[in-house]
């Protein structure tokens, strides 16, 4: 790639932050109560990425107002025993900062739960944007939140890369204009990923030191 990277967008839940036994668990408990033993952990695994309300609106229109507030709360409660960092994130996110990278999370979360899951990672100050549910019209793959991160950091989609782990990341990376990168980890494997063709693949976090060495141009 002869693009020079010199802003990177992250999704966070799945990407940075390990928040997959929570999603699957807390999808586990509404459901089962709702619709007892019809939806396994397997099935979980196609309502991760989109929004929350999208996901229950095609599962009981009737009654979404409050499987959403009994998937925040249980959610909320379990937050911090389920959901730890993907190994050695921190540390690379530091390095990118150090390097003048420019860097925002782009999530489909509420920002509540963004911020308590950057606090328990220590990196509430790693990132100079941080665009979530709460403040967008359109969540991804809709371009709307990756160009407000754009805007807000005075990026260009021709040197900015989107880092998901899911097909709303790689799909809003394009719509935006940007690079992307799928991340091998992503609960829904690597082959899933592979198959949005996107134009890194990283096996792990540190690849990104790789893939952006000497890429920001001096100021």
């Amino acid at each position: 790639m002869a693009n020079k990277i010199e802003t990177i967008l992250f999704d966070f839940d799945g990407t940075l932050f390990d928040t997959n036994d929570l999603i699957i668990e807390t999808f586990m408990a509404v459901l089962g109560k709702h619709f007892p033993g019809r939806y396994t952990r397997e099935d979980c695994l196609s309502f991760m990425g989109p929004p929350l309300r999208e996901t229950f609106e095609a599962l009981a229109p009737e009654n979404v107002e409050r499987m959403m507030e009994e998937y925040v709360n249980w959610n909320l409660e379990n937050h911090d025993k389920l959901a730890a960092e993907f190994p050695g994130v921190s540390e690379v996110l530091k390095k990118l900062k150090a390097r003048g990278l420019k860097m925002a999370i782009v999530s489909t979360k509420r920002n509540k739960t963004i911020h308590k899951g950057l606090a328990l990672m220590d990196a509430d100050g790693i990132f100079d944007v941080v665009i979530g549910l709460d403040d967008v019209t359109h969540a991804k793959p809709h371009p709307e939140p990756l160009q407000k991160a754009m805007d807000a950091l005075g990026a260009d989609p021709a040197t900015t890369l989107m880092v998901g782990d899911n097909s709303h990341d790689i799909d809003g990376g394009r719509n935006a204009g940007t690079l992307t990168a799928g991340v091998a980890w992503s609960a829904k494997g690597r082959a899933f990923m592979e198959s949005l063709k996107p134009d890194y693949m990283l096996e792990a976090i540190g690849d990104l030191l790789e893939i952006t060495d000497g890429a920001v141009r001096a100021q």
